[in-house]
């Protein structure tokens, strides 16, 4: 679990808390497909992908085909405490004593989030749940509503894969240009290994730079960490889980996702 402040960017706790009015969430079973509702019941969505996989190229096409927002915790987190809701002055109180953000609250803010109009034909959750427990506490709350998630979208890429898409990343930090030593590289690399010295920006000349998180050591990190997470998740809804082959081309996965949901 992470310690949240107002300032930064939001990382979810994993760490499970009480549920709502002070107890813990009813044991349930995943949802299985017929569960999960039909006809005109909103169409829930989760949506899970490791970084590189490409989750931010293929979401905008989901949002247009459902007509449903991509909802993300953080953003949900940041426009509760703006907006002074009851759930996000919770929220607020927590992190500004420098405390942990419990999942009870976050499943709470999801609770109103999705209540709203633009949520009327579904919605899709970007990376959340991450734990088990937090899976639970979000089928007890679609459950009040006789909702449950129907489909869960895992986009899949090697980790190789995904280290030579990542790594090989570089920007121009003062114009946000973005290159790859392998698939956009700048004309200064002409073939040579990429370095600070041979990665140039084409417009200005300047080093381009790479992100702390765009290396290699720490894309392990992060890439066992989505495993750990991930992995339990997905057995928890196997049921309405499509797993998609995301090492392939933009049609094609495309045409993997769209079948999914």
């Amino acid at each position: 679990m992470h310690t949240l402040t107002l300032a930064a960017t939001l990382t979810l706790a994993a760490t499970a808390t009480n549920g709502f009015n002070g107890r813990g969430p009813r044991p349930l079973r995943a949802p299985t497909r017929l569960s999960a509702g039909g006809g005109d019941a909103r169409k829930v969505v989760v949506i899970f992908g490791p970084p590189g996989a490409g989750k931010g190229t293929h979401a905008p096409k989901l949002v247009d085909k459902l007509g449903a927002p991509q909802l993300s915790t953080g953003d949900m987190l940041r426009a509760a405490v703006a907006a002074g809701t009851d759930v996000g002055n919770k929220a607020k109180s927590v992190m500004e004593s420098g405390g942990l953000v419990g999942d009870d609250i976050v499943v709470g803010i999801i609770k109103d989030r999705i209540a709203e109009a633009d949520c009327g034909q579904g919605f899709i959750l970007d990376g959340f749940p991450r734990t088990v427990e937090q899976a639970k506490m979000l089928d007890e709350c679609l459950a009040e509503t006789g909702e449950a998630v129907n489909s869960v979208v895992a986009l899949e890429v090697p980790d190789a894969v995904l280290t030579e898409r990542i790594c090989g990343r570089w920007v121009h930090k003062a114009s946000g240009r973005s290159y790859h030593a392998s698939f956009a590289p700048p004309k200064s690399l002409n073939g040579a290994a990429p370095t600070v010295e041979t990665m140039l920006d084409d417009e200005t000349g300047e080093p381009l730079m790479q992100r702390a998180d765009d290396t290699e050591e720490a894309l392990k990190t992060r890439l066992d960490g989505y495993h750990a997470q991930t992995v339990p998740i997905l057995e928890h809804y196997a049921s309405v889980v499509a797993r998609v082959d995301a090492n392939q081309g933009l049609e094609e996965v495309w045409t993997a996702i769209d079948k999914a949901t």
